[in-house]
């Protein structure tokens, strides 16, 4: 008896079915964001980041171009099992011409069409709202210049239209996913005013109607970021509402609330009243730093909420991290492999068991069962799976990462 069938046999003593964990796992897509590979420079914005958009290291090898970046995106996915998407934000646009974020058309991405095609991939799209120069003075959709905001609602409505091209090529729904860094640095005179110029903004934005199976539309808060400490005009509770009386969807960053606040609890909540939630799976340090996601509690949590929820396929799951200190590609495998551990550790759970415990008020079995079970052999069961996909086990990935810095990295720069 091999290792994984030895491991198969302690989960089955709490009556967890390993092989349908598995089968679950391998239809559960996870969107990997692009921004990753060129520490969100893309190929339309020439200068500095902005917009409380912030990347710190310089490590070598960065990618420069398009080409590039889906080379690097090709080698990450031969050490990702599973499922996968792509995440784009509009900057990553690839065209000759000279164009503008509001004249941003469809055909400005065939290219990443094509590259999805190839790769068996769904795209979720992003509007860019940051590091423009009219998104120097802090606001976009939430503008108290007419001009200004009349542009960004056009920047979003060109994208929707790119996300419902991407959903009727790929044959599979595109989140498209709305942003903003509106905000104020200190104490405003007025919170309600910029509210309804978003809200305005929004109704002007979902007017035009899509197939939903091309399009899936959510909108995304923040509690604050850097320069907008004090007020953030799109913040939970504006977009929570909005999301319900505008039957659009909510999307959670677990890096862009209080530090007290768990996403891993939030879930439940959402899933009581949305047919679907997105989630950005990031891993904040103090605030919402996006460091490289670990296979830590709070993504434990929020794969078991998932999971006891039986909403695999309504929470749609995508990465938002960006590590420019260590190998980008390592960085991108790393956090969606630590994800997909997390899926893996929450499918492997007797919740049924545990359930039962709850529910007839054994809290001691709960609490002595839920600290047994994690000292399952669950490495043995990951590293079957990583076979099965014909996906490198244990860090050989790192010797061949290694060798692609050494071939190809080193000699960007």
């Amino acid at each position: 008896m091999n290792n994984y069938e030895q491991a198969k046999k302690k989960y089955e003593k709490y009556g967890v079915d390993v092989e349908k964990a598995l089968r679950t796992l391998r239809d559960i897509p996870i969107s990997i964001h692009c921004w990753q590979g060129d520490d969100i420079q893309g190929f339309l914005n020439k200068g500095p980041l902005s917009g409380g958009i912030q990347v710190t290291g310089n490590y070598p090898g960065k990618a420069r171009d398009p080409f590039e970046l889906q080379q690097d995106l090709e080698e990450v996915f031969k050490y990702i099992p599973g499922k996968k998407r792509i995440n784009l934000h509009a900057i990553y646009a690839i065209t000759d011409e000279m164009v503008d974020r509001d004249t941003l058309k469809p055909a400005h991405f065939e290219k990443w069409v094509s590259f999805a095609k190839k790769n068996s991939l769904g795209i979720d799209f992003n509007p860019t709202f940051f590091s423009h120069p009219l998104s120097e003075k802090g606001f976009t959709l939430s503008s108290n210049d007419e001009e200004v905001r009349k542009f960004w609602v056009r920047h979003a409505k060109a994208c929707r239209e790119i996300a419902a091209h991407f959903g009727k090529e790929l044959k599979s729904p595109s989140l498209h996913n709305i942003w903003i860094p509106d905000g104020y640095k200190d104490t405003p005179a007025d919170r309600l005013g910029p509210r309804l110029r978003l809200k305005k903004s929004l109704d002007e934005i979902y007017e035009v109607k899509y197939d939903k199976e091309y399009i899936i539309d959510a909108v995304e808060s923040k509690v604050f970021g850097i320069g907008v400490e004090s007020y953030t005009v799109g913040s939970s509770e504006f977009y929570l509402n909005y999301a319900a009386r505008n039957n659009i969807f909510p999307l959670l960053d677990n890096g862009h609330y209080h530090p007290t606040e768990m996403v891993s609890d939030k879930l439940s909540s959402m899933l009581a009243f949305f047919p679907k939630v997105a989630l950005h799976v990031t891993r904040p340090v103090r605030w919402d730093s996006d460091h490289v996601v670990l296979f830590e509690d709070e993504i434990k949590e929020i794969a078991k909420e998932i999971v006891r929820a039986d909403a695999t396929s309504r929470v749609l799951i995508g990465l938002d991290y960006f590590d420019a200190s260590i190998n980008r590609l390592a960085a991108w495998i790393i956090g969606t492999q630590s994800m997909q551990k997390a899926l893996l550790f929450a499918l492997l759970e007797p919740n049924t068991l545990l359930s039962e415990y709850q529910n007839t008020q054994n809290y001691t079995a709960l609490i002595a069962t839920n600290e047994e079970v994690k000292l399952l052999p669950f490495g043995e069961i990951w590293d079957e799976y990583c076979r099965r996909e014909k996906v490198l086990t244990g860090l050989d990935w790192l010797e061949e990462i290694n060798k692609y810095e050494q071939e190809v990295l080193r000699k960007r720069d």
